[in-house]
């Protein structure tokens, strides 16, 4: 399963639980939070990193880059689509 799958399917366990939720929100108050929101993923049995994370954003913003105009100057600039973690707690 790839990061986005993950975090979708957390997210929907997240909505239906309450207390996960909470979990999952009380990582941003962490001195590192990133890395906090990562190992409770871990610890819930989706083995997201830190750089695995931040890439997996990258990647699928440079597609999406390069799927229209070929990805040249005359591209769309696109803002936020390339977070995966802000877009996971937007989405909680």
């Amino acid at each position: 399963m790839e990061i986005p799958e993950m975090l979708d399917e957390l997210k929907q366990k997240a909505l239906k639980d309450g207390m996960l939720r909470r979990e999952l929100m009380d990582t941003r108050k962490e001195e590192q939070p990133l890395s906090a929101f990562c190992q409770k993923c871990r610890e819930l049995g989706y083995p997201i990193y830190e750089m695995d994370l931040i890439s997996a954003g990258e990647d699928f913003y440079a597609t999406m880059k390069r799927s229209t105009n070929g990805g040249g100057e005359n591209s769309p600039v696109l803002e936020g689509e390339d977070d995966f973690y802000e877009l996971f707690f937007a989405g909680l």
